[in-house]
């Protein structure tokens, strides 16, 4: 539960793509609570969208159909953001797919890898780029948060393109901190361990229970599973001036999966 008498985000106006379920609904949640202004819910499920979006309510919460593989879309939606609310402070770039097929390097189906490239790479880079140049042109010290994983940090056996995608995420806020830095801008990451969302049900085909059971026989730290509330409280801390002095760092929240 947040505490509602120190609202983070405060006056501040967010975009979140893939906000419409997932991580990017338990966000969007999580931003209202902290005081958020508006939060704009960017995805290409409308009826999920829309229905967040009433759900958190119209006084600060909006939704905008984007699908981020298209760059002149998500250019669209930056700058209706700065036209309807005159400013953009925080752009969490959510939006990630899984290939339906393992996606083995032995039997690797180039016309999914393609499909999963645009979306977890080409998307997220069209994100920042466009949310950067508004807060650069507006004097904006913005914060702007990616969703990586834990598999930006090593290799898989499968999921191969998946792998790939989020080591790009890793280079993607590395490199933009670098450049955007002097601005003021801030670029992070947070890297989930697996979570039971509809996204990783779907592709299991399994329950939640099933899945949270699953992810947590991989994990050191026990007694409690990892859920998109979990992920969405490091994004908070990433998007708020709590984490002023923290760029191009990666937050992994994967309850030891990756202790050494």
């Amino acid at each position: 539960m947040a505490d509602l008498t120190k609202k983070k985000l405060a006056g501040k106006v967010a975009i979140i793509s893939g906000g419409a379920s997932g991580i990017g609904e338990a966000t969007a949640r999580l931003f209202a609570d902290h005081g958020a202004r508006m939060i704009v819910i960017a995805d290409i499920q409308d009826q999920l969208g829309q229905q967040v979006a009433t759900s958190i309510g119209c006084h600060n919460c909006t939704y905008m159909q984007c699908d981020v593989t298209d760059e002149d879309q998500v250019k669209a939606l930056v700058q209706s953001t700065i036209q309807s609310y005159g400013q953009l402070d925080i752009m969490f770039s959510n939006v990630g797919i899984l290939s339906k097929a393992d996606q083995t390097i032995l039997d690797l189906d180039f016309p999914q890898f393609d499909r999963l490239m645009a979306i977890n790479i080409r998307g997220m880079v069209a994100c920042v780029k466009h949310a950067a140049r508004v807060m650069v042109e507006g004097r904006v010290r913005g914060s702007i948060v990616c969703t990586a994983s834990v598999a930006a940090s090593h290799g898989v056996r499968r999921r191969t393109d998946y792998c790939m995608s989020k080591h790009a995420v890793l280079g993607l806020i590395r490199s933009a901190s670098k450049k955007l830095g002097v601005h003021g801008i801030r670029v992070n990451c947070v890297s989930p361990n697996g979570l039971a969302t509809p996204m990783t049900c779907h592709a299991h085909e399994k329950s939640v229970e099933e899945v949270e059971e699953l992810y947590e026989a991989r994990r050191v730290l026990k007694g409690a599973a990892l859920r998109a509330a979990h992920v969405a409280d490091a994004v908070l801390f990433l998007a708020s001036d709590e984490s002023e002095l923290i760029t191009g760092h990666d937050l992994v929240v994967d309850g030891g999966f990756q202790a050494k």
